[in-house]
C-alpha cells in the first residue's frame, strides 16, 4: 500500500467500529497535539487516530458548505491526505490543532465550490445548458456570494446566543445535537438560534449587495 493510497484512505487503517466517542475538549487538545507530533514523524498509526478524532467534525464542515454527501466525503480525505502531507507545517503557536485542521478544511471546500461554479460559468459561455445543482441557498450566500470580510461584519450583527450557534455549525463543523450537548439547551434552541441568525444573515448581505 502507498503512501498516498494510505493517507487518502486513513479509514483502513482502523476499523470504523474502533473509533472512540469524543472526550472533553482539553483532553482532545493533548491528544490531537500529541498525534500530529508523531504524524510529522511518519507515524501511520498516530495519523489514524488523528482521523477518528476529527473526520466527523471535518466532513460535518464540508458538508455545511458543499452540501452534496459525495463531495463532502471527497474533500474531507484531502483534507486529511494535506494533514498527512503537510503536518510539519503545523504551528501550535498560533493555534490549535482542531482550528489548524478546520481551517485547512473549509479552505478545501470553498476551493471546490468556487471550482464547480467556475465550471458552470464555463458551460453556461459555451452554451451547454447549466443544469440545477441544489445547494441550501442561505450556506451559498455565507460561503460564496460574499467576501469573508463581508460575512463577518454581518455576523456583528447577530445576537451573541445566534453569532454563536452560526459559528459552531458553519464554521467549527458541530451538529445541532452536539450544539446542544455542549452549550447545554434544548435542541429545538439550537435550532431557532441557527435559523433566526441565517435569515438575518441573509437579509443583511443582500441588502449589502443591492446596496
Amino acid at each position: 500500500m502507498s503512501l498516498e493510497h494510505s493517507a487518502a484512505d486513513p479509514a483502513s487503517l482502523r476499523s470504523s467500529t474502533d473509533r472512540e466517542s469524543l472526550p472533553d475538549s482539553t483532553d482532545i487538545a493533548v491528544r490531537a497535539r500529541g498525534f500530529l507530533l508523531r504524524v510529522q514523524g511518519g507515524d501511520r498509526e498516530a495519523f489514524a487516530s488523528l482521523y477518528d478524532l476529527f473526520v466527523s467534525r471535518v466532513l460535518g464542515l464540508v458538508r455545511h458548505v458543499l452540501v452534496d454527501h459525495a463531495q463532502a466525503e471527497e474533500v474531507t480525505q484531502e483534507v486529511f491526505l494535506e494533514v498527512w502531507q503537510r503536518a510539519s507545517t503545523f504551528d501550535p503557536e498560533r493555534g490549535s490543532v482542531s482550528g489548524w485542521l478546520m481551517t485547512l478544511a473549509h479552505r478545501r471546500a470553498i476551493d471546490r465550490v468556487r471550482a464547480s461554479q467556475a465550471g458552470r460559468n464555463r458551460d453556461e459561455r459555451i452554451g451547454i445548458r447549466d443544469l440545477p445543482i441544489p445547494v441550501d441557498e442561505v450556506a451559498e450566500t455565507v460561503e460564496t456570494r460574499v467576501e469573508h470580510t463581508r460575512v463577518e461584519r454581518a455576523l456583528g450583527h447577530l445576537s451573541p446566543p445566534q453569532r454563536e450557534a452560526v459559528l459552531l455549525a458553519y464554521y467549527e463543523g458541530f451538529t445541532q445535537t452536539e450544539i446542544a450537548e455542549r452549550l447545554k439547551i434544548p435542541l429545538g434552541t439550537v435550532k431557532t438560534r441557527i435559523r433566526d441568525g441565517m435569515i438575518k444573515l441573509r437579509q443583511i448581505l443582500g441588502e449589502e449587495v443591492t446596496a
